[in-house]
């Protein structure tokens, strides 16, 4: 069973940066694609961003597009998102996702995933 661990939340003013990182472990990390998901209060969880297992498709949902870039190490079974230009509408918890399926490049549904992180919470003051 594949364990997800998230790290790199905080505190950050209005237009700071912030990177996560997910580190996986019991899977062949190198063929599953890997999301980005969060959840603010009160609300549903929403997708953030989606990376190939090949990291040579990204996507992104519209709110974060061009201030959030998901990359991935696959030597060292992590997958990282990078987030500038940060927003208080961006304070959510923020999770990670491995791909139910092996290989597949879409995929943006939650339903998609099938392991998850714990969470990390990211506050953006304004």
């Amino acid at each position: 069973q594949v364990q997800l661990v998230e790290s790199g939340g905080g505190l950050v003013q209005a237009g700071g940066s912030l990177r996560l990182s997910c580190a996986a472990s019991g899977r062949t990390f190198n063929r599953y694609g890997m999301g980005w998901f969060r959840q603010a209060p009160g609300k549903e969880r929403e997708f953030v961003a989606r990376i190939s297992w090949s990291g040579g498709n990204q996507y992104y949902a519209d709110s974060v597009k061009g201030r959030f870039t998901i990359s991935r190490d696959n030597a060292k079974n992590t997958v990282y998102l990078q987030m500038n230009s940060l927003k208080p509408e961006d304070t959510a918890v923020y999770y990670c996702a491995l791909d139910r399926l092996p290989l597949r490049v879409g995929g943006l549904n939650s339903a998609d995933f099938g392991s998850w992180g714990q969470g990390t919470q990211v506050t953006v003051s304004s």
